[in-house]
């Protein structure tokens, strides 16, 4: 899943990082969209030139004109969530379709310790007079907000996420729910929150196990990092928590392409981690131990000193078998030095420019559009008067 929403766009080319506005917002989509391993596409930016009291219900109308995936972004207060789940009985075509078939997922967070403010219960029961799932996700953070122990911190998110589903079961018995995991440790140096700690894996795998035993679907904080640029140190974060988590049996990971800990979103950060989720992947899968795939008769009929190359067998199953990545190079050091000697961020970049030019989204129903585009309308009417 790409990352809900970011207040600040990075640009990796220049260093820079500034406001986000509506392109970042279309750009995003149309990344996410376009990229295999996001089966979630995330807004990635909150546009600053859309009031901020209708910027909710402008990014999912983005969304949902931009994607045919399943779509996310945060929903903060009581009638953002309104007129969102309008847009969403447009698409559905009706409460009662959206009901038995939901399309959207609320992110209702808690103000830890041990609390819930009123725009997150607001939000919780919007949600639950349709029974829509909800995500309970407390960003609790080690040393500040919860327990210096790992062990103090994950009983405090258990209890702040339990008493969400309560609450939630009390309005909407049945109402879907999401073990939404996300705490954090503050950095005793700074004072700053940290996303690419080995305590933020250990937690979230402690957190996906928890889950697991209550059997409920599980949401981490994995694949994150505290570097600003896609480098060394984003790799080595967020390939580490991504795995932690993974093996752990997450169900939702990360927010893909954040720059930093909630600093800023990065395209092509999106598309370097869109790369790392394929690799983990393949390794979630395994492999078979079959007798096709032991392969004897393969190395009696090729033979002592033989080759493999263009034998049946290998034609029939190196698809399946070897992953094939798109923007880590495998190539040798004379061809690499001849395709320009390109590390991962320059096929990242690459890749993006590719993306913005010639992917184009499976367009939506024109009348649906503009329904929904009344109601952003309608929305701006009333809650910008």
């Amino acid at each position: 899943m790409s990352s809900g929403g970011e207040y600040a766009w990075v640009e990796t080319q220049t260093r820079i990082r500034r406001e986000a506005t509506t392109k970042d917002l279309q750009d995003a989509i149309r990344d996410g969209d376009a990229l295999g391993n996001i089966n979630i596409v995330g807004a990635m930016a909150r546009p600053s030139e859309i009031p901020l009291k209708i910027r909710d219900i402008y990014i999912y109308a983005q969304l949902i004109k931009g994607t045919r995936k399943p779509c996310f972004a945060w929903i903060h207060d009581e009638a953002s969530a309104r007129y969102v789940l309008e847009i969403f009985k447009v698409v559905a075509g009706g409460a009662m379709e959206l009901s038995h078939k939901p399309r959207v997922v609320a992110f209702v967070e808690a103000t830890s310790p041990l609390q819930y403010g009123k725009e997150s219960l607001d939000v919780l029961i919007q949600f639950s007079k349709l029974g829509l799932p909800v995500g309970f996700g407390p960003m609790s953070m080690a040393m500040a907000t919860a327990p210096v122990t790992l062990a103090g911190t994950v009983a405090q998110e258990n209890a702040e996420i339990l008493a969400g589903i309560v609450v939630s079961q009390i309005l909407h018995p049945g109402m879907p729910v999401v073990y939404w995991g996300v705490p954090h440790i503050m950095d005793p140096r700074t004072g700053n929150i940290s996303f690419g700690s080995p305590e933020q894996g250990l937690m979230a795998a402690a957190i996906a196990q928890i889950a697991n035993y209550y059997g409920l679907p599980v949401g981490l904080n994995v694949g994150l990092t505290d570097a600003k640029m896609p480098d060394a140190q984003a790799g080595l974060e967020k390939g580490m928590t991504l795995i932690m988590g993974a093996l752990a049996g997450a169900d939702i990971p990360g927010h893909m392409g954040i720059s930093g800990a909630d600093q800023g979103a990065s395209l092509e950060q999106l598309i370097i981690d869109n790369e790392m989720v394929g690799y983990i992947k393949r390794i979630l899968r395994g492999f078979e131990v079959t007798e096709n795939t032991l392969a004897f008769d393969v190395l009696a009929r090729v033979g002592i000193g033989g080759n493999f190359l263009v034998d049946e067998h290998t034609l029939t199953h190196y698809k399946s078998e070897i992953w094939m990545p798109r923007i880590c190079d495998r190539e040798n050091w004379e061809s690499w030095l001849t395709c320009g000697g390109k590390n991962m961020l320059d096929n990242a970049v690459e890749e993006k420019e590719r993306i913005l030019r010639e992917h184009i989204s499976e367009p939506l129903d024109d009348d649906m559009q503009k329904e929904i585009d009344k109601i952003v309308a309608v929305a701006e009417r009333e809650l910008l008067s």
